[in-house]
């Protein structure tokens, strides 16, 4: 018979995490934990990661739902196809966790290049905001570290800073030297968006990740379609549940990208109908970790590495919590890579303590 527990993880961040929408200093995770009574030494492991103010399932059910799961996990199917709609969270850690029971417990979930250590997945260095100086600082270390592709979470320190900064990396680093992206969080106002895009792009921005806050649909359409830097949908698409929706979306904004955070949109089935929506509609696209440690991150590298997308990908924040899972995911010059001669420690996932 199998069955299931959870533990939640507060990861700790070792910096403040700064956005448009506030600063981070921790996070909050769940760990689901399925076995068969016939071999309870194998383990499937699923992360429920949230985000809060953002994900639609920071909810106070949400420990009661994913109990309600536990208790009837012998009826996952059900829950996988209909039963968590509206807890993505649960669903992708859910999905996980049988995926690696069924797989052997080995947190081996998609066999490939990736997981033998044979090949890299590239990735984007993520600097979150801060002051000028901070922000510089790690902008540098980043550069210092190897990456090619750099992202910056803008919107929150005075504009004229952030075309400082950006300037900073343009004087030394041309376009063809290394590809900037930026993420604004919903920053901009529908009307000061375009003109400040303008000013951005001097600096030859990749893309900018939700310029103006989701759920205007309109507004978005027209700063898609008036944008002189490529526009990347993120948040806009929480809370898609369905692919007539999808479509619609699509059909009116016209973005140029996609961001697909499993996490957030309810794990790997429901990822890859947004990603066949997008081919449709000839819109690029990529995959990010929504801050999840390193059981979801794992998952989510593992299958993006089977995707075959060359764009550079933003899994890079595994090393951002001073008590993450120990993992043989690592990071070198810009690459992540997974090292299968190094273990996971699992104490306090499934030996049933707290993390």
């Amino acid at each position: 018979m199998l069955k299931a527990y959870f533990r939640k993880h507060i990861l700790h961040f070792k910096q403040p995490g700064g956005t448009s929408r506030g600063i981070l200093t921790t996070k909050d995770t769940w760990f689901i934990v399925c076995f068969d009574d016939d071999e309870p030494e194998t383990k499937g492991i699923g992360e429920c990661s949230i985000l809060r103010g953002l994900s639609i399932d920071d909810c106070p059910d949400f420990e009661t739902k994913l109990q309600h799961v536990c208790d009837d996990i012998e009826n996952w199917q059900y829950w996988l196809k209909d039963g968590l709609i509206e807890f993505p969270a649960i669903r992708f850690g859910l999905e996980t966790a049988i995926k690696d029971i069924l797989e052997g417990g080995e947190r081996l979930l998609f066999h490939s290049s990736f997981t033998i250590g044979d090949d890299y997945i590239p990735i984007n260095g993520l600097v979150w905001m801060g002051d000028y100086q901070t922000m510089r600082n790690r902008i540098i270390e980043k550069i210092d570290a190897g990456y090619n592709c750099v992202k910056l979470k803008i919107g929150a320190i005075n504009f004229e800073d952030e075309l400082k900064l950006l300037h900073l990396i343009r004087k030394d680093f041309s376009e063809r030297d290394m590809e900037l992206r930026l993420d604004a969080n919903g920053a901009f106002s529908p009307t000061e968006a375009i003109e400040k895009l303008k000013r951005l792009s001097e600096f030859k921005i990749h893309s900018i990740e939700q310029p103006i806050k989701q759920n205007q649909w309109e507004e978005m359409a027209d700063v898609c379609s008036g944008s002189p830097i490529p526009i990347a949908l993120d948040e806009e698409l929480i809370g898609i549940e369905n692919r007539e929706k999808l479509s619609e979306l699509l059909d009116i904004i016209k973005p140029q990208f996609i961001i697909l955070k499993p996490s957030l949109l309810g794990g790997f089935r429901q990822s890859s109908i947004f990603i066949q929506e997008a081919e449709n509609h000839n819109i690029g696209w990529w995959i990010t970790s929504a801050l999840e440690a390193n059981i979801g991150l794992n998952a989510i590298a593992q299958w993006t590495y089977t995707l075959n997308n060359i764009l550079p990908q933003g899994l890079g924040t595994g090393q951002v919590f001073i008590n993450n899972i120990k993992s043989p995911l690592a990071i070198n010059k810009g690459y992540l890579y997974y090292d299968p001669m190094e273990k996971w420690d699992l104490k306090g996932i499934i030996d049933g303590n707290h993390v």
